[in-house]
């Protein structure tokens, strides 16, 4: 298959700008992966369609607030996006890999200010890592600063490039997911934003199982495919962690007869990656898994996701999950039905075909 066969018609008044005025507010495209068939639902439906058997496996990380606007030391702006921080994502690192805009490219040495007159860091650039930036952060004195903490101060939620406003409190409160946990990504694992806790609290009370995993997202989730032949595409490695505690329950649900349903892809490509042998195995460690028509699942039986951008990685994803002519024909109907569109927009059940 081809680039363009993961095209389609969008008009651009669908894609959420906004999200719903309540997380389980939005509306629930259920298509069967096996039949084709289509049934337009409301998210709230999901908790009827959910058995008891099953397990939600739910990814647990938290969106930092990635974005950084600063001033090279000769005055001109500079916008940081940090995909990574690094020495093992410790809450007192202060080194970080970033996505760097600026009129030049930072050379090693260069420096960049960020803050005000009267609270500032400075990050100096250390060396390339391919497209990103190795930056390290100082506060006053010259002592090293924690990325994390400068982040809170100084920085804003990074809200993907086609949601056109700045990000302000309630995109603080509603692009993160209400278990968020562990911090590290830098884009939400968007089909956990319909989940409120009254939608988890019914879930549980009905005895059907949660399980989480931990996937950091990052910056490169946004980059488009470029290359009409898709095998060129390179991914980029993100962090991920599947517990022991998952493994037994998804275990659990096997053998109750149930099904494992990942609530968005960065849970199905975590628990995918973990899988790679054939056997769900509880690990911590980088995955660059790339899913497109053909793949086998192994351990993932249902989907929930929100309707994702042409030709990206993830209508590859979708499309072999579900199958490419039912995910085009879904989209199609999405579109005419006006659904709302990716990460504010609604939501999508898949079947496996």
């Amino acid at each position: 298959m081809q680039l363009s066969d993961f095209d389609y018609h969008l008009p651009t008044d669908l894609i959420a700008q906004h999200p719903a005025a309540e997380r389980a507010a939005s509306r629930l495209l259920h298509l069967d992966g096996v039949t084709g068939v289509r049934v337009d639902r409301a998210f709230r439906d999901l908790l009827s369609l959910v058995g008891t058997r099953d397990v939600l496996v739910f990814n647990n990380t938290k969106v930092i607030k990635a974005r950084l606007n600063g001033r090279k030391e000769t005055g001109g702006s500079v916008e940081a996006l940090i995909e990574r921080v690094l020495d093992n994502n410790s809450p007192q690192s202060h080194k970080a890999l970033a996505h760097v805009r600026a009129s030049k490219s930072p050379k090693p040495g260069s420096r960049i200010i960020f803050g005000n007159a009267a609270e500032q860091v400075v990050a100096t650039m250390v060396r390339r890592v391919d497209d990103l930036f190795e930056l390290h952060f100082e506060g006053e004195g010259g002592q090293n600063a924690s990325v994390y903490e400068v982040l809170e101060r100084f920085g804003a939620v990074p809200l993907p490039p086609y949601i056109t406003h700045d990000a302000d409190l309630v995109d603080e409160s509603r692009y993160q997911t209400v278990y968020a946990k562990y911090q590290g990504s830098v884009a939400a694992p968007t089909a956990g934003l319909h989940f409120d806790e009254a939608m988890l609290n019914s879930l549980t009370s009905r005895g059907i199982e949660l399980a989480y995993v931990t996937l950091h997202v990052g910056a490169g989730t946004f980059q488009p495919v470029r290359d009409e032949d898709m095998s060129r595409h390179i991914m980029h490695s993100e962090r991920y962690e599947v517990p022991v505690e998952t493994v037994e329950a998804i275990a659990r649900a096997r053998a109750r007869g149930g099904r494992v349903i990942a609530v968005g892809t960065t849970s199905l490509r975590t628990l995918e990656a973990a899988s790679r042998t054939g056997t769900l195995q509880a690990e911590a460690g980088e995955t660059k898994i790339f899913i497109t028509p053909g793949y086998e699942f192994k351990t993932v039986d249902r989907l929930i996701t929100n309707f994702h951008l042409p030709k990206s990685t993830l209508m590859m994803l979708v499309s072999a999950f579900a199958g490419h002519h039912n995910i085009i024909e879904a989209y199609r109907h999405a579109v005419e039905s006006r659904y709302r569109f990716f990460s504010y927009g609604d939501a999508m059940l898949l079947e496996r075909k």
